[in-house]
């Protein structure tokens, strides 16, 4: 019989990222197209940051 591996998925990042986003466009005072610039933008400098 072939071993059984568990996988376990973590939620708490995606949850910091969606805080930071909201806190972000409040924050910042974004209006609605700002806002949605920022949810593709945001990601990519923050993980050039973390790196």
């Amino acid at each position: 019989m072939a071993a059984r591996s568990k996988i376990q998925v973590e939620a708490g990042i995606g949850i910091f990222w969606f805080i930071g986003w909201l806190f972000t466009i409040a924050f910042a005072k974004l209006i609605w197209w700002q806002a949605l610039l920022g949810l593709l933008a945001w990601p990519y400098f923050l993980g050039l940051a973390v790196r």
